[in-house]
C-alpha cells in the first residue's frame, strides 16, 4: 500500500516495479501479477489470448480509495498477449493496452504481451565506472542522430533488427569518431510515420526491431565500444489512438479534464496533465525506467517550448492561462523541475537535454538558482541564423554579417548543443547540402565550411545521418539512407572530410574542454563584414592549448591573409577543408606556419596564409621546439 500511496502523491519513481505485468511466484503458484491505476472505472478485467478474450474469470480487484486494480492470474508465461477490458462509469466497454507494458505486439496488433526485461547480464561495468569519473561539461560529445528504421533496412518495412544494428552501427559510429548515438524515440508507436513522436507504449521498446533484450544487447555493446545512447523521449504529448491512454477509464486521467490544454491541434495530440500527481509518478518513472533498466545515458526531451507556453500553437478559441493571468504553464514548469531533480538524484552523470525552441531562461541553471534542472539544451538560435545565413549569395553576405556572430553574445547563457538534426531536412526544408547557396561544387565547399565551423563553435555537437556524406535529398522516413553515394567522388570526399574533421574535434581538448566557459573562446577577428571573414580561437585548460580557426564566407581568394596571434611560435595546420582529399583543390598546403613579430588584430604575433574561397583552416599551436605531435596527424594520416 505505501506505493500507491507514494504513486497517488506523485513521488513512485520506480513505479514500473509494482505497475504492469509481472511474472512472479505466488506462494506455490507461478503466473503474472497484473496492476494498473484507473480511478473511474466500474470494473477492470484482464483479457488476452489466454482466455479467449473474456473476461469474466478475470476481473481485478480495486485496491481501496487508490484507482488501481491488481490481479495475479496463476500458470501464465512470457510471451502472452493481454489487454484491460475497462468497463466504464458510463456503460462502455473498452479495450485498452497496458501503460506499463514493457513489450506490445508488432504493429498494427496493439496488444500488450508479457515478457521478463530486469535480468539481462550487462557488460558494461567499465563505461559506467567511467562515466562516473567524467564530467560532460568538459568531454567531447559528438552525437549522431539516428532514426532507425531509414538507417539502414534490407528493403520496405524490412528493418535491420536491434543485434544487426549493435554490430554494424556501432562499428560504422566508432570508425566515424561519434560519441554518442542518439536514437529518434524507439518507445511503441503505432505509425511510422509519427518517427516515433505520437507515442502508446512509454515503457516498451517498439518490436519493429527485436525484444527488449535485443534493444539491451544493442546499448551494451555501444558501452562496450566507448559509445553512450540518448533517447529521444516524448513527454509532452501522445496519440489518441483507442487503444492507448486517451479517456483510458472513459475519462481523461492522462490529459487532464479542460480540452483547451489537452489538445495539441499542431500535431493531432493531446497534452498530459502535468499537474496530475498520478501523471507525474507515470513519467518520471519512465524517465528513470530507461535509464536504470536500460542503461540508457541520457534523454533529450523533445519540445519543451509547447509544454511550457499555454498558448503555444493554439489558436484563440483555445487560449487559457495560468492562474496568474500568464502564459506559462505553471504545473508545466513544476513537472520539468521535479523530473531532472528526481533523475540527477538517481543518476548524476546522466544526459537532461531540452529541446527548447523558446527564450526561456536558465533551463540548464539548477533549480535551486531557479532554473529547470536541465544540464544541456538545444541551440536552436545559433541553427537557424546559421542555416539561413549559408543560403545566401556569398556575394549578399557582407550586409548579414551578424548571423555568424550573434550566437557569441549569448553562448555561454546556456550549456549548449548545436543540432543539425532530422527536423532540418524534412519538409521541403531540403537536405543540408542542398541548402547551400551556388553551384553543384560550391554546394559542397560552402558545406565543409560549415560543418568546420559548426566544429570549432563553443558547444556540443549533433548531426543527423547522413549529413555525413552530404546527402543531396531530404530524408525519407520510410527508405534507407543512399548509401550508394558514398561511391561517388563528392560524396565519398566529404564523407572523408568529416570523419577527419570528428577525428581532429576529437584529439584537441581546446575545442571542447572549456564550451560552457566564456575563457574557452576569443574573437581575433569578428568585424571582416566587407570580406565575409572571422577568426577566433578556441582554448582548453593548458595555458598553451589553443586552436586558431579561420573562416571565409566568401567567393574570394585572399592569397596573404594576415592574422594576429597571441604567441609566437609555430602553428600546424590540422585541418583545411580544401585539401584534395576532401574534393577541395589544394594538392598541396602548408602545414607549419611561423608567426612573425608584426602585431595584428590586438596581437602581438600575426600569421601571413593562403586564405581561399569558401575555405575553413584550423591551426594548432605548437610552440618552436616542439617537434612533431601525433596529435597532428590528423591532416597527413586520413587524407
Amino acid at each position: 500500500m505505501r506505493d500507491l500511496y507514494l504513486f497517488n502523491k506523485g513521488s513512485l519513481y520506480h513505479s514500473y516495479r509494482t505497475f504492469g505485468a509481472h511474472p512472479i511466484r505466488l506462494a506455490d503458484d507461478y503466473g503474472v501479477r497484473f496492476t494498473v491505476w484507473a480511478p473511474h472505472a466500474r470494473e477492470v478485467r484482464v483479457v488476452g489470448d489466454f482466455n479467449h478474450w473474456q473476461g469474466e474469470r478475470h476481473a481485478m480487484e480495486r485496491i481501496g480509495e487508490t484507482g488501481v486494480w491488481s490481479l495475479f492470474v496463476p500458470n501464465l508465461v512470457p510471451g502472452t498477449v493481454y489487454k484491460y477490458e475497462v468497463h466504464t462509469s458510463a456503460g462502455e466497454l473498452l479495450l485498452k493496452a497496458d501503460p506499463f507494458a514493457f513489450l506490445s505486439e508488432l504493429r498494427p496488433n496493439t496488444g500488450s504481451v508479457v515478457t521478463d526485461i530486469f535480468n539481462y547480464d550487462w557488460n558494461d561495468g567499465d563505461w559506467q565506472r567511467r562515466k562516473q569519473e567524467m564530467s560532460p561539461y568538459h568531454e567531447s560529445m559528438l552525437i549522431y542522430e539516428v532514426h532507425l528504421s531509414s538507417w539502414r533496412s534490407w528493403g520496405k518495412e524490412m528493418f535491420w533488427t536491434y543485434e544487426e544494428m549493435a554490430e554494424g552501427l556501432v562499428q560504422y559510429v566508432v570508425e566515424m569518431g561519434y560519441t554518442h548515438i542518439e536514437l529518434l524515440p524507439i518507445t511503441e508507436h503505432p505509425l511510422d510515420m509519427s518517427w516515433g513522436y505520437q507515442v502508446t507504449g512509454y515503457y516498451a521498446a517498439t518490436s519493429r526491431f527485436g525484444s527488449p533484450k535485443q534493444l539491451m544487447y544493442l546499448i551494451d555493446r555501444c558501452h562496450q565500444q566507448g559509445i553512450g545512447v540518448i533517447l529521444d523521449w516524448v513527454p509532452g504529448h501522445f496519440c489518441k489512438d483507442d487503444h492507448g491512454l486517451r479517456l483510458f477509464d472513459g475519462t481523461p486521467i492522462f490529459e487532464g479534464t479542460d480540452w483547451k490544454r489537452a489538445e495539441k491541434p499542431l500535431w493531432g495530440t493531446l497534452a498530459f496533465d502535468f499537474g496530475c500527481t498520478e501523471v507525474q509518478s507515470f513519467l518520471i518513472s519512465n524517465a528513470i525506467y530507461w535509464m536504470d533498466v536500460f542503461h540508457i545515458d541520457g534523454l533529450r526531451v523533445d519540445a519543451v517550448a509547447s509544454m511550457i507556453d499555454l498558448h503555444f500553437d493554439k489558436p484563440p478559441e483555445m487560449l487559457t492561462y495560468n492562474t496568474f493571468g500568464g502564459t506559462e504553464n505553471i504545473e508545466a514548469i513544476r513537472f520539468l523541475k521535479r523530473l531532472n531533480e528526481t533523475v540527477f538524484h538517481y543518476y548524476p552523470d546522466a544526459l537532461m537535454i531540452a529541446e527548447d525552441s523558446s527564450s526561456w531562461p536558465a533551463v540548464t541553471s539548477p533549480t535551486y538558482m531557479g532554473g529547470l534542472g536541465f544540464n544541456f539544451k538545444w541551440n536552436m538560435g545559433w541553427m537557424n541564423d546559421m542555416l539561413r545565413y549559408m543560403a545566401l549569395d556569398p556575394a549578399e553576405r557582407m550586409r548579414h554579417h551578424n548571423l555568424i556572430t550573434f550566437s557569441l553574445v549569448y553562448a555561454f547563457s546556456e550549456n549548449y548543443v548545436l543540432p543539425l538534426s532530422h527536423d532540418e531536412v524534412v519538409h521541403g526544408k531540403r537536405s543540408l547540402l542542398n541548402k547551400m547557396s551556388g553551384s553543384y561544387d560550391q554546394k559542397f565547399a560552402q558545406l565543409r565550411l560549415f560543418y568546420g565551423y559548426w566544429m570549432t563553435h563553443p558547444g556540443k555537437k549533433l548531426l543527423f545521418m547522413g549529413g555525413e556524406w552530404g546527402q543531396f535529398d531530404e530524408w525519407k522516413y520510410d527508405e534507407a539512407l543512399d548509401w550508394q553515394l558514398i561511391g561517388y567522388p563528392k560524396h565519398g570526399s566529404m564523407h572523408h572530410y568529416v570523419k577527419s574533421l570528428n577525428r581532429v574535434y576529437g584529439e584537441q581538448a581546446s575545442l571542447w574542454e572549456r564550451d560552457c566557459d566564456p575563457g574557452g573562446f576569443e574573437w581575433i577577428d569578428v568585424h571582416n563584414a566587407a570580406q565575409s571573414v572571422i577568426v577566433f580561437m578556441r582554448r582548453g585548460h593548458g595555458e598553451h592549448d589553443f586552436s586558431v580557426i579561420i573562416c571565409n564566407f566568401s567567393n574570394q581568394h585572399y592569397p596573404e591573409y594576415r592574422i594576429g596571434v597571441p604567441e609566437p611560435g609555430q602553428y600546424r595546420l590540422a585541418l583545411h577543408s580544401e585539401a584534395a582529399a576532401f574534393g577541395g583543390a589544394l594538392a598541396h598546403m602548408q602545414e607549419i606556419i611561423y608567426s612573425s613579430k608584426t602585431a595584428w588584430h590586438g596581437r602581438p604575433c600575426s600569421l601571413t596564409i593562403d586564405l581561399p574561397p569558401l575555405s575553413f583552416q584550423l591551426l594548432v599551436f605548437a610552440s618552436g621546439e616542439h617537434g612533431r605531435s601525433e596529435r597532428f596527424s590528423a591532416l597527413h594520416g586520413l587524407m
